[in-house]
């Protein structure tokens, strides 16, 4: 049964809704950090328009107010990012077949909580037809949730300058705790978790974050063997049965 353009632009806005909740204190306290690291109120929201990227953007900000030069912070955050070309990668066959327009539009919206989001309906529906509707529901969610919550941080930040000592930057972590438990359905969801969670501790010490793409490709190496593994075995019983 084929899914309509608005029940699928529905349905992914309301599965971000739950992980909109633990990015708000994120996106406020980037809006509150931005005047103090030297980034104006028009700057900070231009950022979060154009660049709509959390983590990129908070490291933009630090740099910023350590005086590096404008390479160095494209570069540093570019490599943050790469994050997102196993995300790419992941999508490509359910979305080869768009248009460009579709493909851009989904390049400048992928974020963390999107890809769980749609990787969460490709697990529940194989169909790709209107997939994108799905992407495009959660992508307007997350956005226009990050750009509202930039400019409520920065109205705040000038009410109260040590926001950023309250400690919301935890509700991020819990996010994305929430994002991964729903796929802890198998042996190989379980190796890649334990695997990635555990290099991820080992290369903490990696310059610009580059303990976490070792720990994504350590992660999913150890699922894709257990999974190919598990289907093997399953091939062996039948061909004995």
């Amino acid at each position: 049964m084929t899914v309509s353009k608005t029940d699928e632009f529905s349905a992914g806005v309301k599965a971000t809704l739950p992980l909109i909740v633990g990015a708000i204190p994120f996106g406020i306290i980037f809006g509150t950090l931005a005047e103090t690291s030297g980034l104006s109120a028009w700057g900070a929201m231009a950022m979060s328009v154009i660049v709509y990227a959390g983590s990129s953007q908070f490291i933009a900000l630090g740099l910023l107010a350590a005086g590096a030069a404008i390479p160095v912070i494209i570069l540093t955050t570019f490599v943050v990012n790469l994050r997102h070309l196993l995300y790419a990668a992941n999508l490509v066959p359910k979305v080869g077949h768009l248009p460009l327009r579709w493909r851009m539009m989904m390049a400048f919206g992928l974020t963390d909580e999107t890809f769980a989001a749609v990787s969460n309906r490709f697990l529940r529906q194989a169909s790709i037809e209107t997939a994108h509707w799905f992407y495009l529901g959660s992508f307007v969610a997350m956005y226009g949730n990050w750009i509202l919550c930039t400019f409520v941080g920065i109205v705040l930040g000038e009410m109260f300058p040590d926001m950023t000592d309250w400690g919301l930057d935890f509700a991020m972590s819990v996010t994305f705790i929430g994002m991964v438990v729903p796929y802890l359905t198998n042996r190989p969801m379980w190796g890649a978790v334990i695997v990635a969670g555990a290099m991820a501790v080992a290369t903490a010490f990696m310059p610009h974050k580059l303990g976490l793409i070792v720990a994504a490709v350590c992660g999913i190496t150890t699922g894709m063997s257990l999974h190919l593994l598990q289907q093997r075995r399953q091939t062996q019983q039948q061909e004995v049965e």
